[in-house]
């Protein structure tokens, strides 16, 4: 019985592995093409998308993540590869407004306010992927986060009919940022799963005009 169960449990790690890491080679070869981290070699496109993240750490630190990000997202406003800046993030309770951070961190970077628009319900990626093409009407989009980022929200907008590239921003260190690291591995898993069951964002609404 035991023996039994023994080789049930090392099947069943096998298995697991496996799948985290077809899924994770999956994701990101089928998107290389699509990623930059030059800015003179990145193509024009109207809007860019910052993938929203939380701007202070639990321990009150600044997320480098977000840091990054806003600066990647000025630097190629101010280089004229993008017009507008979507920003799209998590403002599901009380206190808690990502878009409205990202927001104000821009204008102080110097992107003038009309430019940016705000996304709320970007709760996950694929929320902001699909909205920023369903709600604000982009086909064509720049995807500004870190590469592992990018390489997911690429992949789900090549099967959403989106036309994406991803502009990386800069990455934090492996051990600085181990856990992202490794929760980014599994999120590869459900997005397989997402894009074979055709999951949609939480929330959808109105259209807006970005102009």
């Amino acid at each position: 019985m035991k023996k039994k169960l023994m080789s049930i449990l090392l099947s069943s790690f096998f298995f697991l592995v496996v799948l985290i890491l077809g899924a994770d080679y999956y994701v990101q070869s089928s998107v290389q093409n699509k990623l930059y981290k030059n800015i003179e070699t990145i193509p024009y496109n109207k809007v860019g998308l910052v993938l929203g993240t939380v701007k202070l750490l639990q321990n009150g630190n600044l997320n480098r993540y977000y840091k990054y990000r806003i600066e990647a997202a000025a630097a190629l406003f101010k280089a004229g590869k993008i017009d507008f800046i979507l920003v799209s993030g998590d403002n599901s309770r009380k206190g808690y407004d990502e878009p409205t951070d990202m927001k104000e961190d821009l204008i102080k970077k110097g992107i003038p306010e009309h430019k940016i628009f705000l996304d709320y319900a970007g709760f996950r990626t694929l929320d902001s992927v699909v909205r920023s093409n369903v709600i604000f009407g982009q086909k064509n989009i720049t995807i500004i986060s870190q590469k592992f980022h990018n390489e997911r929200a690429v992949f789900i907008a090549n099967h959403k009919h989106i036309n994406a590239i991803g502009f990386e921003a800069k990455d934090v260190s492996i051990r600085a940022g181990l856990k992202v690291q490794i929760r980014e591995k599994l999120a590869r898993v459900k997005v397989l799963i997402d894009v074979l069951f055709g999951v949609q964002p939480k929330y959808l609404g109105k259209q807006i005009e970005i102009r």
